[in-house]
């Protein structure tokens, strides 16, 4: 099994354990029906980023999907840490999941599952390396339309991740290395993991409907406030996205990302803006400040 397990370690039933043996029962609600919640956190030269606001969106989302999680702020934060140092790793994906559990006997009723918390980490996992920065990305923008926010709320961080899966797998048989979805009103909303931001001569905008309110996202908004860079949050058309003097994208998963691509052609000069640039640059200085991210050691 070492060919598919990448190195890290689980937390589950209330215990650390091998990849290999974190599981959960097939009649479990969230392999069935995705009834699940989840949030993403990163670790960086031993140091978590931004881990407050992060298990803050995971109560949010377990309340909002009525099943509150009854771990602790504090244990969650112990779990985490634990789960990293038992993998031994320095630069880390940590996941925290909340599935609604299993019904008795398999009835229909979710209110009568118990909610499941588990956690793993894995080695940190990038959208774009390091070494592609300067190519940035290509992103395809498929016809595919990203779930409305009438249907699935997607400030709830949730695994219905067709639509992006199928956007991904239209990219990737045409080439491209990601995906951006539309929404139902035919504009820009977001990738599989990740946000979109669009500099023009105003500043720059991020699409403020139908979206995941990612915490890089936030981060950014707060970083090109100290930048006195005006951003807005509002609706972006295709052609708006098309015309971008700059284009990036941000998740946990890599940070601050140029997009130099859609479709093939360039965005702009096809090169990474100055915009992107001082963001980038910002969001790493951040990872070292006290006031943004804390050290597994103290957690521990």
């Amino acid at each position: 099994m070492k060919d598919v397990f990448p190195k890290g370690s689980a937390w589950i039933d209330n215990k650390i354990v091998k990849l290999s043996e974190a599981k959960i029962s097939i009649l479990d609600w969230g392999f069935l029906r995705s009834d699940a919640t989840y949030d993403v956190v990163h670790v960086w030269k031993g140091r978590f980023f931004q881990l407050d606001n992060h298990i803050d969106r995971f109560f949010n989302s377990t309340i909002k999907l009525k099943m509150p999680c009854s771990i602790s702020r504090n244990k969650i934060k112990k779990i985490l840490a634990q789960c990293v140092k038992e993998s031994g790793l320095e630069n880390s994906y940590v996941e925290m999941i909340q599935t609604r559990g299993i019904s008795p006997n398999f009835e229909r009723d979710p209110r009568k599952a118990t909610p499941k918390f588990m956690a793993f980490a894995v080695p940190f996992g990038w959208i774009l390396k390091p070494e592609d920065f300067e190519n940035g990305l290509d992103v395809f923008l498929t016809d595919i339309k990203r779930i409305p926010p009438s249907s699935v709320d997607p400030k709830i961080k949730n695994y219905h991740w067709i639509d992006l899966v199928t956007g991904m797998l239209n990219a990737y048989e045409k080439g491209h290395h990601t995906a951006i979805l539309l929404d139902e009103n035919n504009n820009v909303s977001e990738g599989p993991g990740f946000n979109i931001f669009s500099v023009n001569d105003d500043g720059i905008v991020t699409p403020d409907h139908g979206v995941l309110e990612g915490i890089t996202r936030q981060t950014v908004i707060k970083l090109a406030e100290e930048l006195k860079i005006k951003i807005y949050e509002k609706p972006i058309t295709i052609e708006m996205l098309k015309l971008s003097n700059e284009l990036f994208a941000t998740s946990t998963a890599g940070g601050v990302m140029p997009i130099t691509k859609i479709n093939g052609k360039n965005v702009s000069n096809g090169k990474v803006g100055n915009y992107t640039r001082k963001i980038h640059k910002l969001y790493w200085d951040k990872h070292f400040d006290p006031l943004w991210s804390v050290s597994i050691k103290e957690i521990l």
